[in-house]
């Protein structure tokens, strides 16, 4: 009896103790479930980041009438697709006017327009064009160079010596090899511009009665970029360093033969770019070893301005003069996750929706202030957009979320970022998101999901060097392939000031050069 009254003394405390475990598997069982249904939505479901703006709409979080709506979604006429293509008549000709043109007659032979009736000849009345597209596959010919040579024969008939003169031909581009301009500019845009690995673009050349390894053209490339594109590369990185703002993100990199690493470890690529307000748009991307910290404080170095980031630490280590501005997008991105796990019914009164709801708030006035000057964005912001900002991390600081759930995750996030998600409030050239650098990631990452990894770090700097001229190219207007060539047919035989005529926006570029409008 003393044993049942001891455990009947002690059963409140073993009910409530049974209580708190019970909550802490249900707390378990709802993060994982949470985590279950990100990991398939990520999977399984659209990558687009837009919600349904009728569950964001139900919610009320302003007291002024304009701010209830979605800007977003005030220009229901944007959706008249069908009309707009319809309007596009005469686009065909548009799109082929900048085409080289075949033609190919059609004609009835004599014979054959002679009348079958009074036996006169029939006049030509009219001709009906039928506009096609050919395509002529990439022809590969034998470039043979003839350096002729001459003597003065009447000289050496009547005076002891005869004078000699050879005629001059251009520093080849690898001395020895079969290599030109134009070849290692194909294997350099098919490569990175295109996403071809090498032993691809063997087994194509072999197809063609051509044997070069694979070998021997990442040797060309490497060559070409180690002799006259690092110049350029060089200078361009020269340029972005004076531009007042700038974006800068990373991405791994695997190269297999670095000094005392392992194959399997990671390296990255930082990739470093203008911003919107630059003239001339420039891209660059960095091979490092690590994701250390010393790596953009050493590339950035002599940089003033604003960096727009993401909420990487080893961004918030940077020298004095530098001012990150964090990205809007990566604080949406976590409530719009964990909202897309969250069932239908519930969404539009769940606190990410609220969340969610200020930050479109935000982005739906950046929308609308797009074609306004630095200077009218700034004022605007101030005035309208910060008011929002503050309303949202207040929102964030009341809510007593779990640290480990997702919505939790998500208030954190903003939390720790917004001395530098706040930063885009100190100038109207800043921009609210880091997207011009994820977009300029991902030529980079659709590239190595084919050709892998770099086989040392010589081959990984070439690849930094040539990515950066062929997305600063394309961000200039121009044709990757063409303005490679034209690159490496002057090189060779350019002087350091004359680089500066071979920069992406110079005049003095061939026409060819240029993209059609």
């Amino acid at each position: 009896m003393q044993n049942t009254n001891a455990t009947t003394e002690n059963w409140p405390e073993i009910v409530s103790k049974k209580d708190d475990e019970i909550a802490e598997l249900q707390h378990q069982n709802s993060w994982l479930m949470e985590q279950l249904k990100l990991l398939k939505r990520r999977q399984f479901g659209a990558s687009s980041e837009k919600i349904d703006p009728e569950t964001l709409g139900q919610l009320s979080l302003f007291n002024e009438p304009e701010a209830l709506a979605d800007k977003s979604l005030s220009e229901p006429e944007l959706e008249e697709i069908t009309y707009k293509r319809k309007k596009q008549k005469g686009k065909r000709e548009q799109d082929l006017s900048g085409l080289p043109v075949e033609r190919v007659d059609y004609e009835l032979s004599p014979e054959e327009r002679i009348c079958p009736e009074c036996g006169g000849v029939m006049d030509d009345i009219g001709i009906h064009i039928h506009r096609k597209l050919k395509v002529i596959p990439e022809k590969v010919v034998v470039l043979e160079e003839a350096v002729h040579s001459y003597a003065c024969h009447p000289c050496g008939e009547t005076k002891d010596h005869t004078p000699m003169a050879t005629a001059k031909m251009p520093k080849a581009l690898i001395g020895g090899s079969l290599a030109t301009p134009s070849l290692v500019s194909y294997l350099m845009t098919q490569k990175y511009q295109n996403g071809l690995p090498l032993y691809r673009l063997e087994q194509g050349f072999r197809f063609d009665g051509i044997n070069i390894s694979r070998q021997t053209m990442a040797n060309w490339i490497i060559t070409s970029a180690e002799l006259y594109l690092e110049a350029l590369y060089s200078l361009l990185i020269s340029y972005l360093l004076k531009e007042p703002c700038l974006h800068a993100d990373e991405t791994t990199f695997q190269v297999l033969r670095e000094p005392g690493r392992k194959a399997q470890t990671k390296s990255y690529e930082w990739i470093y770019r203008t911003s919107g307000c630059a003239k001339h748009p420039i891209v660059i991307y960095d091979y490092e070893e690590t994701r250390g910290h010393e790596h953009p404080k050493e590339f950035l170095k002599g940089f003033k301005g604003y960096l727009h980031t993401d909420g990487y630490d080893a961004y918030h280590n940077l020298p004095p003069g530098i001012t990150v501005v964090g990205c809007w997008a990566h604080a949406r991105r976590y409530f719009e996750n964990l909202l897309k796990t969250i069932p239908p019914p519930k969404r539009a009164e769940s606190e990410a929706a609220r969340g969610l709801s200020y930050i479109e708030k935000l982005f739906a006035f950046e929308r609308e202030w797009k074609s306004l000057s630095p200077e009218e964005r700034l004022a605007n912001r101030l005035e309208k957009s910060r008011p929002v900002s503050d309303a949202f991390f207040s929102w964030a600081e009341s809510i007593g979320a779990l640290p480990k759930s997702q919505l939790g995750q998500a208030i954190h996030y903003a939390l720790s970022q917004r001395p530098y998600l706040e930063n885009v409030y100190l100038d109207g050239r800043l921009e609210f998101t880091n997207n011009r650098a994820e977009r300029s990631v991902k030529p980079f990452v659709l590239g190595r999901k084919n050709w892998l990894f770099a086989n040392s770090p010589s081959g990984a700097r070439a690849s930094s060097i040539v990515y950066s001229i062929i997305e600063t190219a394309k961000e200039n207007g121009l044709r990757p392939f063409q303005y490679m060539q034209y690159l490496l047919e002057m090189l060779p035989n350019t002087t350091t000031s004359g680089l500066d005529a071979l920069l992406p926006w110079s005049d003095t570029l061939p026409d060819g050069c240029r993209a059609p409008l």
